[in-house]
């Protein structure tokens, strides 16, 4: 039987070591002019303008992971009201009051544990522990997602886990949930975190192993 929940971008669970997740977030900014959707679920990075971005490529680069948008708080200019949205549609789609901050709400706690979906088959639970200490990314869907809902598509690429020290999420364990249990099908819940953690004591890309990130790409646009 086919999984009942698959695409939903990584979504916070608790911190590691069993520690409680408080749902606690830290605000941040996006660029008013940012025409990027960034979506609930997916993984930013910081910019040297003191700005957040969407991250530009999962598969790795030299810029460390700020942690998942939960959600934003904007103005509008027309209602000249705040807003409330689970992600940001990008400033095309809404009338954002410039003389306000968009305000982003990230888990950016570098311990933070996240669950994922699987995209493919991982053919047993056998297979499936043997990825655990390992490391994967989010393949094609990494800034993908839906604009009905506002959450992410984001899934964890099967057919990427490796040790490759530039794959940006370490698989720590599988979530035990009954509705999600077909190893053969898409959407076994992974658990991970976020390597090269730009809010980690030591994350230098010298100091790397075959087994830890060496982070993503910035995307670069002109809105600042």
């Amino acid at each position: 039987m086919a999984n009942q929940e698959t695409a939903y971008g990584l979504r916070p669970i608790g911190m590691v070591g069993s520690g409680p997740n408080s749902t606690g977030v830290t605000e941040y900014e996006i660029a008013s002019g940012n025409t990027n959707v960034i979506y609930n679920g997916g993984i930013v990075v910081p910019l040297a303008s003191g700005y957040i971005d969407y991250a530009g490529d999962t598969g790795g680069a030299t810029t460390q992971a700020l942690g998942v948008l939960t959600g934003v708080m904007y103005q509008d200019s027309v209602r000249k009201q705040p807003v409330w949205l689970d992600y940001w549609p990008g400033s095309g789609a809404v009338s954002v009051d410039t003389n306000h901050p968009v305000r982003a709400y990230i888990a950016d706690n570098p311990n933070q544990l996240f669950q994922v979906s699987s995209d493919a088959s991982l053919t047993s639970r056998a297979t499936a522990v043997a990825t655990v200490f390992a490391n994967t990314d989010l393949g094609t869907s990494a800034r993908t997602g839906s604009t009905d809902t506002g959450k992410s598509n984001s899934e964890a690429s099967v057919a990427n886990v490796n040790t490759t020290a530039t794959l940006p999420l370490r698989i720590v364990g599988i979530v035990d949930d009954d509705a999600n249990s077909d190893y053969t099908a898409a959407g076994i819940p992974l658990i991970v975190r976020l390597n090269a953690h730009f809010n980690a004591g030591t994350r230098r890309f010298d100091s790397q192993t075959t087994a830890d990130s060496t982070g993503f790409k910035e995307v670069l646009n002109d809105y600042f």
